[in-house]
């Protein structure tokens, strides 16, 4: 039988292995689920997943030339969950604004900021970061000190 890839299909476990699990699907051709497609979360041990017997839903990534069937469990389920949750009217969610370094509170500029206070915090903020850098960089070479000792 040719598999659509993405065909969605109710599949039975008939074997596990350190690398996948063997799903015989409906149709009666047996497929692998490769052990990175059962779960979202990152599976150490497949048996802490799947058991021989188990009734899963599967999808079909892809059919080799010679008729190997590739599966995943977790695609299925994502897309089973995606169908669930939308609806015709819901919008896209939006992400979080990002966090903006402001610098210290103290730096705040007022309401409506002339040129020159923009311009004294951009250089009070640029000195503290070179400070900053200066220190941390000394840090990592030993407080600034020369390590080569009687040099020759």
């Amino acid at each position: 039988m040719q598999f659509e890839v993405g065909a969605v299909f109710n599949g039975k476990v008939t074997g596990l292995t350190n690398f996948g699990a063997f799903v015989e699907m409906e149709t009666g051709d047996t497929g692998m689920v490769h052990i990175s497609e059962v779960a979202s979360t990152y599976v150490d041990d497949i048996k802490d997943h799947l058991v021989l017997n188990q009734e899963v839903k599967v999808k079909v990534l892809g059919v080799t030339p010679d008729g190997k069937i590739s599966l995943s469990i977790k695609k299925a389920s994502e897309d089973f969950d995606e169908e669930s949750k939308s609806s015709p009217k819901s919008a896209p969610a939006k992400r979080p604004a990002p966090n903006i370094w402001q610098g210290p509170k103290s730096t705040q500029l007022p309401e409506d900021p002339t040129f020159e206070e923009m311009m004294a915090r951009f250089k009070k903020v640029s000195e503290e970061k070179m400070t900053d850098i200066k220190h941390s960089k000394e840090a990592k070479n030993g407080g600034g000190y020369s390590r080569r000792v009687g040099r020759r």
